[in-house]
C-alpha cells in the first residue's frame, strides 16, 4: 500500500516525524503546543501522529513557533500517488471529533455512526489488520458521539464492536480505549460493580502504559464513589493525580492526548458529587472550567456540573452567573448528555430557588 501523501506530495508520516521530533526535542506536551499555536489539540494529536493530512498553516505556525523549516516540507513537487482505502475513514475520525469538540456529538453521532456501520460491512478479510483497526477507530468514536448524544444502547454496542475489532487487529491501545469507554460508561448509568471490574483489569495489567494505567485509577476511583466508599475513593484520585506527570511514556496510546490536570480534577469533583460533598466538590469542577477549551462540549459540560453542585448548596448568586454562562455555551453546543444533566438541575431549582432566579433560569435557558 502506497503511503499516505497531502495535495502537496508529502508523505503523512514524514511531515509528521519531523514534527514530533521539534516536539520532544523541546520537551512540550501537546496540549501546551496546541495552546501555543491556537490549534484544536485533538487535530494537532492526529497529525503529529500520522493520522492527518498536515495543512500549510499548521506547518508555518510551527515554524514561526520554533523557527523550525517544516513548512518547506509542503512545498516539494507533488509524486503520483494511490490514496489508501482508509483515507475516508481516518479523515471522518478526525471531523467528527473536532466537530464534537467545538459542538458537541448530537448532530454528527448518526453520520459516524453510518461510516461505522458501512466500513465494518465491508471488511471481506480478518487479515487486514490496519484495516481492521481502522475501523475499530470508528467505532470507539461513533460509541464516544451517541454517548454524548445520550443513546447509550447504541454506544455500548459501538464501544464492544470496537474492542472486538481491535482484538482481532491486534491493536492492544485500541482495546484499552474501547474498554475506558465501557468504563466509564458504567459510571454514567451507575453501574460500580462492572466498572470496578474493567478498571481492575486495566490496573493489573503490566503491559499497559503510565497514561492507561492513570485512567484505570480514575475510572476506579469514580465507581468507588458510587458505592460511597470515600476513603478508597480519595485514595485512588490522589494516585491518579501524582502520576499525572510520572506516568508520560513513549509507550502511551496517541488517544492517551487527553489525559490531563483538568480530566484528574474534573473527576475529582464529579467523585466528590456522587459521594454527597456538593461543597467539597465545587472547587474542582470550577478549576476544570478555568482549564477546559472555553465554549466548547467540554465547557457545556463543566458548567453544568458546576450550576448542579451550586444548587445543591444554595449558592445562588453564583448559580446565576453559572446560568448565565451556560445560556451563551447552549447557542453553539448539542450535547443531549449535558441537557439532561441539566433539565434535572433545572428541577432542583425551580423547587428550591428564590423566585428571582427561578424567573432567571426561564429566561436564560431554553432546552426545548
Amino acid at each position: 500500500m502506497t503511503e499516505t501523501v497531502n495535495s502537496t506530495g508529502v508523505a503523512v508520516s514524514d511531515f509528521s516525524k519531523a514534527a514530533k521530533a521539534e516536539l520532544e526535542s523541546r520537551g512540550m506536551s501537546l496540549r501546551a503546543l496546541a495552546k501555543a499555536i491556537h490549534y484544536d489539540v485533538a487535530f494537532v494529536s492526529r497529525v503529529l501522529n500520522g493520522k492527518q493530512k498536515p495543512s500549510i498553516e499548521l506547518a508555518v505556525s510551527l515554524d514561526r513557533l520554533w523557527g523550525a523549516s517544516l513548512a518547506e516540507m509542503l512545498k516539494k513537487p507533488a509524486r503520483i500517488e494511490q490514496p489508501s482505502p482508509n483515507d475516508y475513514v481516518r479523515n471522518a475520525v478526525a471531523h467528527f471529533l473536532e466537530h464534537d469538540n467545538r459542538h458537541g456529538g448530537d448532530h454528527v453521532a448518526s453520520a459516524a455512526k453510518q461510516v461505522w456501520k458501512a466500513e465494518q460491512a465491508s471488511i471481506t478479510s480478518y487479515e487486514d489488520k490496519r484495516r481492521l483497526a481502522d475501523v475499530a477507530e470508528i467505532a470507539e468514536v461513533a460509541g464516544w458521539l451517541l454517548f454524548d448524544a445520550n443513546r447509550q444502547e447504541e454506544a455500548r454496542q459501538a464501544f464492544m464492536e470496537s474492542r472486538l475489532l481491535a482484538e482481532l487487529a491486534g491493536d492492544k491501545p485500541m482495546q484499552w480505549f474501547a474498554l475506558d469507554m465501557l468504563a466509564m460508561q458504567d459510571v454514567q448509568e451507575g453501574k460500580p460493580g462492572e466498572a470496578l471490574r474493567i478498571s481492575e483489569e486495566l490496573l493489573s495489567n503490566p503491559r499497559v502504559p503510565g497514561r492507561v494505567a492513570l485512567l484505570g485509577r480514575v475510572r476506579h476511583a469514580r465507581a468507588l464513589a458510587l458505592t460511597g466508599d470515600r476513603s478508597r475513593t480519595l485514595d485512588a484520585l490522589q494516585r491518579a493525580q501524582g502520576a499525572l506527570q510520572d506516568s508520560i511514556s513513549p509507550r502511551d496510546p496517541q488517544w492517551a492526548w487527553w489525559v490531563d490536570e483538568m480530566e484528574v480534577i474534573g473527576h475529582k469533583g464529579e467523585a466528590l458529587m456522587s459521594l454527597g460533598d456538593f461543597k467539597g466538590a465545587l472547587p474542582h469542577l470550577q478549576k476544570a472550567n478555568e482549564l477546559v477549551r472555553p465554549g466548547g462540549r467540554g465547557a457545556l459540560y463543566y458548567s453544568v456540573a458546576e450550576l448542579t453542585a451550586l444548587a445543591q448548596v444554595g449558592a445562588w448568586r453564583e448559580s446565576e452567573e453559572t446560568l448565565t454562562r451556560i445560556s451563551g455555551i447552549l447557542t453553539r453546543v448539542t450535547s443531549s448528555r449535558s441537557r439532561a444533566r441539566l433539565k434535572g438541575t433545572l428541577r432542583v431549582i425551580e423547587r428550591d430557588a428564590p423566585g428571582w432566579l427561578k424567573e432567571h433560569a426561564k429566561e436564560a435557558v431554553s432546552l426545548g
